[in-house]
């Protein structure tokens, strides 16, 4: 194993254990047995996940000077709070099944009020009470975020970048929801969701918030580094997270082949097809890209069009592309070399993950 895959193995380890220490500080106020299947999904839900996001404000962190510091993890393990009420959030909107290999937080309360009998509709209870599991999520995030015990200083720093970070969060998902509503994208619009939905709060402000952290101040080499490098791999996560929600193996991914299309996301990948498709492929698309009863058959047909078209090369291209400007971004930054290494490790681990 090299030292960037054992530090980043280290940051899994220390995130998982600051996010079960702040689990068990919140549960004498889960007692109630009726409040306590609350906490259990919130910890069955945190269980998973790559960490990347703390990962990225931890090496922003050392980029500029900061040394060992325990304030240091809860800080960055809050952005996985944050992660995961955007991802139970997520799911309510796309009607998703099946998240992290376990049934998504709605499907899981809905049974729970079918398997009870209930009065009312086990659907809603369940959309329900996922968007106030995902709200409390938040929640808990800013409040793991303000009590990390780091310096007050570095936090009163970064706080208006954390609080603009949620901000274009929001504002990502609203244009998501707003493509899929519209049924039809550009390039041009599918990447602006791509990068407010994922980029940026994946990437780009989780490193620029280690940075601001430790250099208490928002230098405009920093600003350079998050656009130059953060922003770039940011985009080319959520490519590849596009290619594997249409070719990911569902063993791998967590969720059922083809959910994206199920689902109508109208991401890059579905733009670049229709616009180098012909009549009868547009077609295709139109008729089989949403259809919530979308058969093994019909997911075939959509993989067809996406590679003849060359949708797939195009967006693997992108994808060689963004990191490449990235890693010269890095290899000029004024940053620490440990930290540079650990970004470079960080760039593909993002943009070529399986899971």
């Amino acid at each position: 194993m090299t030292t960037s895959a054992a530090s980043l193995d280290h940051i899994r380890t220390e995130v998982d254990r600051v996010l079960r220490e702040f689990l068990d500080r919140q549960r004498p106020h889960f007692e109630d047995p009726h409040l306590a299947v609350l906490l259990s999904a919130a910890e069955d839900f945190l269980a998973g996940g790559k960490r990347l996001r703390p990962a990225f404000c931890h090496w922003g962190w050392r980029a500029a000077g900061g040394g060992d510091e325990p304030g240091l993890h809860f800080a960055a393990a809050s952005l996985e709070l944050l992660q995961a009420s955007a991802l139970i959030h997520d799911d309510v909107m796309d009607a998703s099944d099946v998240r992290r290999g376990m049934p998504s937080a709605h499907r899981r309360f809905e049974r729970m009020h079918a398997d009870a009998g209930w009065h009312g509709s086990a659907r809603q209870f369940g959309e329900g009470s996922a968007v106030l599991l995902g709200n409390l999520l938040l929640v808990w995030s800013g409040e793991m975020w303000r009590g990390s015990g780091l310096d007050p200083r570095a936090i009163a720093a970064a706080q208006p970048l954390h609080d603009y970070m949620l901000t274009e969060l929001m504002c990502g998902q609203y244009l998501d929801l707003l493509e899929q509503a519209q049924g039809e994208s550009t390039f041009d619009s599918a990447l602006r969701v791509a990068l407010y939905k994922s980029g940026k709060y994946s990437v780009e402000q989780p490193l620029r918030l280690g940075l601001v952290l430790a250099a208490q101040a928002r230098h405009p080499w920093i600003d350079r580094l998050c656009v130059q490098y953060g922003q770039r791999v940011g985009i080319a996560f959520q490519l590849r997270d596009d290619i594997l929600g249409v070719f990911g193996d569902p063993a791998e991914t967590g969720k059922p082949a083809g959910d994206d299309l199920r689902e109508g996301k109208r991401t890059v990948l579905i733009a670049r097809a229709l616009a180098g498709a012909t009549p009868a492929q547009q077609d295709v698309v139109r008729t089989l890209l949403g259809d919530p009863g979308l058969d093994a058959d019909g997911v075939a047909s959509l993989r067809t069009v996406i590679e003849e078209t060359g949708a797939l090369t195009d967006c693997e291209d992108m994808i060689k592309r963004y990191l490449d400007e990235a890693m010269h971004a890095l290899e000029q930054a004024p940053i620490e070399e440990d930290a540079r290494a650990a970004l470079a490790a960080l760039a593909v681990a993002a943009t070529s993950r399986r899971t």
